[in-house]
């Protein structure tokens, strides 16, 4: 078993609280925060009571104008009706993970609204239609306790695979609930390791102890509203006696220890994490010592056997030697706690290439490796002379392909994946040295005859080439006049690469649309160095290359401004937000999903001071000067035409804050634009609790989009 702790990936929220800053002179500033705003300054600031009496009446209200519109349409409850067979399809790819004998999957389908956790064995898996041993059936525990619980997750204590630690959520909150369960009698055990409802989690160390992370009452969370306090806690202890195992301070973000149980490298570490990829690992001796880690704080840490890789954000010199932003280095992990600096290499990027992940298995490296956005697959083997490479034995050369470790503790084996936006998802079962097996291939779910996929590539503002990915007609006619709908994210280092995605197949691209997905900065999709070019004051470069690929859309004569829409969900949020107050011109319609838009007050939102090295604080001296250049709700004038508007976010989000979409759909809708809203009661923050939500939450997305960018049926094409 490898422990890979990556900085904090996750765009995350949580009630946070403001601290004051100490300005130039010394003194406190903080009754003149930037942030600190009235309801005079802001006459929306109501609606950030998320469940208050008033903002949900205002929320209803909203929800019941655009419900009455969309579903008095025949066509919404057709789509909507093929969406849900789409995500609750059998012929979907029961993906699994093995732990002991067994290979376990969480399945979700009509008849099982909340899900089921179930296993099988290989044999069985091999088949066409496995036969399942159900372990929890989420629908029935949700009847039997009235609540809407949604799955969160299960860890199997090895080596005797006989208990789990299962996470489940209210309604799809990422507040969770950790439950001890007993794999023999397929039930809870009452009196076991039970975390109350909190951010957090619960890590096994052994049968009768367990490392917990949690909201321990007041003072215990940080500022970001995750764990400041980690603990070792014993079976039968009363949690307040618990062992503190390290404390963060409150200005930290997520404090978390686990333990590593492989077979003769059992080891515990402790995080603290400061910011995202900012974070500190400390190997925990028996007597309760902490040993620090020497690395780059942001560099991603990886202890697996007697090995510690390193992946690396920024340049770092060590040892005499300089090593690239970017690379994968390797060293034997207790040399370098003795203090040795010597590396090996194993990977170093170059103007067109970057790290997409790796896996170990018991004896080899599988690199995956971007290039241009396109996936090539590696093997790495140590030997006596170094680290010899080459590539892996069958991998697709066409597609987004993906590679992990079935068990690194026992064999060679991994599971493969090759999918593409028009090629259904393939999974492979493979051994290093042998040609992968193709165990289950997706059916394909629309109507893809006729498709292509391009990729192109867009010059931004200051001269940079930004590639995207197009799926139109193979005979698309380049008239200017085809509704277009572009998306992006662009932010904390997370690439977009193609992927089978029925769901836009059957509402957009098979309806006549074209598709296109942006590549812009902000994004991973060319290793660190893409990421860090938009950050903080940087941050409008994502922007300047996302209106760069719309008007090469428009230039190349793929559509115009009045067919061509936007969509965005999180921090894809804040860059539809941003498209729609910065470049009202260049497109027709927007759709904004669980979005950040208010960045004065972000960081004091749920999740705001999580995030504040991808955006900047507000309330440092000089950096509210270029966050407002990106807060889309400080930059909505009335004076302006917009592009027309939905906005859609969950009540139930404990991520980003619903106040942002309640916030612009309201001062938008009053300064008298095009604007549109809807708000699921439920959802967290991926929208929906289930496929009948997400359904329902696609096919308004869509149906927005047609009805806007469609030609009528008066106009013709």
């Amino acid at each position: 078993m490898m422990i890979r702790f990556l900085n904090f990936i996750m765009v995350a929220a949580v009630v946070a609280s403001a601290h004051g800053q100490v300005g130039d002179d010394g003194k406190s500033t903080e009754t003149a925060k930037v942030s600190d705003v009235t309801e005079q300054e802001d006459p929306y600031l109501w609606l950030e009571d998320v469940t208050g009496p008033r903002s949900l009446d205002w929320v209803r209200s909203k929800n019941e104008t655009t419900q009455r519109h969309f579903e008095a349409s025949a066509e919404f409850k057709t789509l909507e009706g093929d969406l849900l067979k789409i995500l609750d399809s059998d012929e979907r790819i029961p993906f699994v993970s093995k732990a002991g004998d067994f290979y376990y999957n969480f399945w979700r389908d009509k008849d099982h609204e909340r899900g089921i956790w179930r296993r099988t064995t290989l044999a069985e898996y091999r088949k066409a239609e496995p036969q399942w041993e159900i372990m929890l059936d989420l629908d029935e525990l949700a009847n039997l306790e009235n609540e809407n619980w949604v799955w969160d997750g299960a860890s199997i204590l090895r080596p005797g695979f006989d208990r789990a630690l299962i996470g489940l959520s209210r309604g799809g909150a990422d507040a969770s609930v950790t439950r001890e369960f007993d794999m023999n009698h397929r039930e809870f055990v009452s009196d076991g390791f039970n975390r109350p409802e909190a951010k957090g989690n619960i890590s096994w160390i052994d049968q009768d102890s367990v490392f917990i992370y949690t909201d321990f009452g007041d003072g215990t969370m940080t500022s970001s509203g995750y764990p400041r306090i980690a603990k070792l806690w014993r079976r039968g202890q009363p949690l307040e006696e618990a062992e503190i195992v390290y404390e963060g301070t409150v200005d930290d973000m997520y404090i978390g220890a686990t333990h590593d149980n492989t077979p003769g490298f059992e080891r515990n570490f402790v995080q603290r994490t400061l910011a995202f990829y900012n974070n500190e690992l400390y190997l925990r001796s028996d007597d309760g010592d902490l040993q620090k880690i020497d690395a780059p704080n942001s560099a991603n840490k990886n202890v697996s056997k007697e090995n510690l890789l390193l992946e690396l954000r920024e340049p770092w010199s060590a040892g005499g030697v300089n090593y690239h932003a970017g690379s994968l280095l390797v060293t034997k992990f207790d040399d370098f706690m003795a203090g040795k600096r010597s590396f090996e290499v194993l990977f170093e990027p170059t103007e067109n290439s970057s790290l997409a992940s790796y896996t170990l298995t018991q004896n080899h490296l599988i690199l995956n490796v971007l290039e241009d956005v396109k996936n090539r697959i590696y093997v790495l083997t140590s030997t006596d002379t170094g680290w010899q490479k080459r590539l892996l034995e069958g991998a697709p050369e066409i597609g987004t392909v993906g590679v992990r470790a079935v068990d690194s503790d026992e064999s060679d084996a991994y599971w493969m994946t090759s999918s593409g936006y028009l090629t259904p998802t393939t999974l492979y079962y493979g051994n290093i040295g042998e040609q992968p097996e193709q165990l289950k291939q997706l059916t394909p779910l629309y109507q893809a005859d006729g498709l292509k996929v391009s990729q192109h590539f867009a010059t931004s503002k200051d001269g940079t080439k930004v590639p995207y990915f197009m799926v139109s007609k193979q005979d698309i006619v380049l008239d200017g006049n085809n509704p277009t709908l572009l998306y992006g994210y662009g932010g904390f280092e997370i690439s977009l690469t193609p992927g089978y995605q029925a769901s836009v197949g059957r509402a957009w691209t098979s309806e006549g649309g074209v598709y296109v997905v942006a590549n812009i900065r902000g994004g991973g999709e060319y290793g660190p160095r893409w990421h860090q070019a938009a950050l903080k004051q940087n941050r409008l470069r994502a922007y300047e290359d996302f209106a760069a690929v719309a008007e090469d859309l428009v230039k190349r004569k793929v559509t115009s401004q009045a067919r061509l829409g936007i969509q965005g969900g999180s921090n894809g949020g804040l860059l539809v937000g941003n498209m729609v107050a910065l470049y009202p011109d260049l497109f027709s319609a927007a759709v904004c999903q669980v979005p950040l838009l208010d960045m004065k007050r972000y960081h004091l939102l749920l999740a705001g001071a999580s995030w504040m090295a991808e955006y900047g604080n507000p309330d440092a001296p000089g950096e509210w000067e270029f966050i407002k250049t990106y807060s889309p709700y400080q930059n909505i004038k009335p004076q302006v035409e917009y592009p027309a508007v939905l906005f859609t976010t969950s009540t139930r989000d404990d991520r980003v804050h619903p106040g942002h979409a309640r916030k612009m759909m309201a001062k938008m809708y009053d300064q008298g634009h095009d604007v549109t809203y809807y708000e699921n009661i439920e959802g967290g923050h991926g929208g929906a609790a289930n496929n009948k939500q997400r359904a329902y939450m696609q096919a308004l997305a869509y149906s927005y989009l047609k009805e806007r960018l469609f030609p009528k049926a008066s106009e013709g094409k």
